[in-house]
This record gives structure tokens, C-alpha cells and sequence, in this order.
């Protein structure tokens, strides 16, 4: 059993510049057992307050219950800036429901990623999102879980804070691609593209101040965003001609303009998949060539193909 002290605070071990690889974990009270042959490689920071606390062989850094993980994701690369790791997979404390490959694949591929890169796992999709006015929450029942939540609503529209604070300029996208549950392996070279300030910047107009609350509007942004603010070139597509050649990318993601899109009506939210085994192996991307059919549904074995736009939904995201 735990000693009381551990119930008020255990803070995560002093860092070294010369890290090689982290896992950085957004925690409320999920099972973290996924993660314990990995545990002196975690970065947790847990927001389940005292009754939650991760156990031990887990050290942890106790964060106020706010922002969902988009702002545990800024709040460590804000303070831990000139110290992160070489290669840093960001993740939930549960990521079963989205990602169906092993940790130490996970591990294998963050450690090939190459600066500029940000790499994604299979079985989920990347998504397309251009609701750039605001997401319409009632015309998506399966996003209900979310929307009929409290939430701390935002004046500022999708578009203006893209502009505001991602981009930096009053360009607007036909659409971005992003990861669902904010799932991700980048290196710090690629964090680095932008400056402290300007994560500083971002972490205080979207999880602070009004935005403090346990489920800001902003935080279904932010989940939205990582992947264009990290690699603008790849993830966001600026014209409607602005598509790749090819269906997938090098990386075997779904390439620019050709990402998923949830159908509106959707009662259930299942997500489109692709199935890890269609990687020849954890480093050797998808190819038009060498990729099996994408597979969606109930099962993993309900091919894509054999649905309409109404039948493929995506599914809940976790926090």
C-alpha cells in the first residue's frame, strides 16, 4: 500500500538535457499499468486530485484538473523547454481505444522520427477538421459525450485563434489533419521550430485565465491543431488544389487533403481504422503498393470500402 505522503505530492524526477526518449502522460484516474515496464521513461502529470494518484512505481507531477491534455501537452513543453527529450511520445492515460499497437513498437518509431516529422499510430485515422467558425456540436450525436457536458465556451472563433496564435497570419485553411486523442511522437528539434514564447503565448489564451476549466472549448481545438502548428507544411492545406498525388504520405498517414471526415448525423462514433499489421514493419511506411485495404466498423475486419459516408463514424475520445 502507498504511504499517506504519497497522496499529497510526488514530483517526477530531476531531468537531464541529454534525455533520450520520454513519454509524456496527461492522467486523470486511468489504469497506467500499460505503461510499467516503461515507467522511469514516463513524464506523468496526473490531474485525478488525491483519490487518483498513480501508483507507485510512478512518479508524478500533480496538475490542477484543467484544459484536458492539450494543456498538460503545453504546460510540460512550456516548462520543460530547454530540457525535453531528443524524442517525446505525447499520450492519455488510456490509449487503447485509439492506438492497437504494442508501447515498445510506439517507442520504436519515436526514436526514427526524423526532425520536422510528427508521427501518428495506427488504428485511427488522421481526421480532417474545417469547422473553422465552431465545431457544430448537434449535428454530431456521437460527439454528444462532449457537448452535453459543462464547457467553458469560446468567444474567439476556431479560425481566429488558428490565425491568432498557430499560424500567426490571416491565411485561412480549407482544412487541417489531425491525430483523434492527441496521440503523437515528435522530436524536440521539432518543438523547437517555435519559441518558448510562443508556447507560453498559446498555453495562457487556451487553458487559462477563462479558459481554466475542466473542458474548454479550446481543448477540442487544441487536439485539432498540434499536428499543423508542429508541421504546417504536411498537415494543413491552404487551397482546394492543395492535395497530394499520393493517398497516403511516406509515414503511411492519410497524405494532405485526403484525411477522414466524420459524416454529420453520425449516432455512433466508431472512427475510421487502419490496422497496425498493415506496416510491413514499425519502420517501413505504407505505400499505395504494399497497403491492404483500410478497414472501418463495429470490427476491424468491416472493410471501408463496403460502407457509405453515414455508416463510418468516429469514436468517443478519451481524457
Amino acid at each position: 500500500m502507498d504511504s499517506p505522503d504519497r497522496k499529497l505530492v510526488v514530483v517526477n524526477p530531476t531531468r537531464s538535457t541529454d534525455t533520450e526518449f520520454e513519454i509524456v502522460v496527461s492522467h486523470y484516474n486511468e489504469d497506467l499499468s500499460w505503461l510499467k515496464e516503461h515507467s522511469k521513461e514516463c513524464c506523468i502529470y496526473s490531474k485525478g486530485g488525491s483519490n487518483n494518484v498513480p501508483p507507485l512505481p510512478f512518479t508524478f507531477t500533480p496538475l490542477p484538473n484543467i484544459g484536458r491534455e492539450g494543456h498538460t501537452f503545453l504546460h510540460h513543453i512550456v516548462n520543460q523547454y530547454d530540457e525535453l527529450a531528443n524524442a517525446s511520445i505525447f499520450v492519455q492515460g488510456r490509449i487503447d481505444d485509439h492506438v492497437d499497437i504494442t508501447l515498445a513498437e510506439m517507442k520504436e518509431r519515436a526514436l526514427h522520427t526524423s526532425p520536422g516529422q510528427v508521427r501518428t499510430y495506427p488504428f485511427r485515422e488522421l481526421e480532417l477538421f474545417d469547422h473553422w467558425e465552431g465545431i457544430p456540436w448537434d449535428q454530431y450525436p456521437c460527439w454528444k459525450r462532449w457537448s452535453s457536458m459543462e464547457t467553458a465556451g469560446m468567444k474567439a472563433t476556431p479560425l481566429e485563434l488558428f490565425q491568432d496564435y498557430i499560424t500567426e497570419n490571416d491565411r485561412v485553411p480549407v482544412a487541417v489533419g489531425f491525430a483523434p486523442g492527441a496521440i503523437f511522437a515528435v522530436r524536440k528539434e521539432t518543438i523547437h521550430r517555435h519559441s518558448k514564447a510562443y508556447y507560453e503565448r498559446l498555453l495562457q489564451r487556451m487553458f487559462l485565465g477563462d479558459m481554466a476549466h475542466v473542458n474548454p472549448e479550446t481543448g477540442h481545438y487544441m487536439e485539432r491543431f498540434w499536428l499543423a502548428m508542429l508541421n504546417p507544411e504536411e498537415y494543413i492545406q491552404w487551397r482546394v488544389t492543395d492535395l497530394a498525388d499520393t493517398e497516403r504520405n511516406q509515414d503511411g498517414q492519410l497524405a494532405k487533403g485526403k484525411w477522414y471526415r466524420t459524416a454529420t448525423g453520425s449516432a455512433v462514433d466508431l472512427g475510421a481504422m487502419r490496422r497496425g499489421e498493415e506496416l510491413d514493419s514499425p519502420l517501413t511506411p505504407l505505400t499505395p503498393s504494399t497497403r491492404s485495404s483500410v478497414s472501418t466498423g463495429s470490427t476491424p475486419e468491416t472493410a471501408l470500402s463496403a460502407m457509405s459516408d453515414e455508416e463510418v463514424v468516429e469514436k468517443p475520445l478519451e481524457d
